[in-house]
């Protein structure tokens, strides 16, 4: 009996794979042992072949919640004290517009897990800017603020580090 082998690395598949003898191997048989070989390989690298997870998961999309009293938007990015998303943080902004300020407008919107939120549909004058914008998170007790005036800029965006509050005595 001859044993072959090829390539380097394979050379243990391939001898236990291919054994022939001169005498009882016709080209049937040999091209038979070839396609046994090839699809043995190609089964054996695609199975042990490590899962690569080169993707990134998928972006979450932005909760987005819409004012509906003007063309101006602010997106923020609220985050924890290590600077981490903070997904469970809530936002929430009060707006007085209008001719002396007599339409009112309170806005709620939970950040996604990424720490993003979108208030969109907010009015170009407001009465007494800028607008305070109040992050906080109930689950660690955080709270943070950012400001907006949409007179000077109407599509804005804006980051709130979440920070336990500073009690006054």
């Amino acid at each position: 009996m001859e044993e072959e082998s090829h390539g380097a690395g394979l050379g243990i598949c391939l001898d236990i794979i291919i054994v022939r003898s001169p005498m009882t191997m016709n080209s049937t048989s040999r091209q038979l042992s070839w396609l046994i070989l090839v699809s043995g390989l190609a089964s054996g690298l695609l199975t042990s072949a490590p899962a690569q997870s080169n993707q990134t998961p998928p972006a979450q999309p932005v909760p987005t919640i819409d004012g509906a009293v003007g063309p101006c938007s602010l997106e923020l990015t609220v985050t924890t004290v290590d600077g981490k998303p903070a997904a469970a943080a809530s936002v929430k902004v009060h707006i007085a517009y209008g001719f002396g300020g007599f339409h009112k407008l309170d806005l709620e919107a939970g950040a996604n897990v990424d720490g993003r939120v979108k208030f969109i549909g907010l009015p170009s004058r407001v009465r007494r800017p800028p607008l305070a914008f109040h992050a906080s998170s109930e689950k660690d007790q955080l709270a943070g603020n950012a400001t907006f005036d949409p007179a000077t800029e109407c599509h804005a965006r804006r980051d709130i580090a979440l920070a336990k509050p500073v009690v006054q005595p």
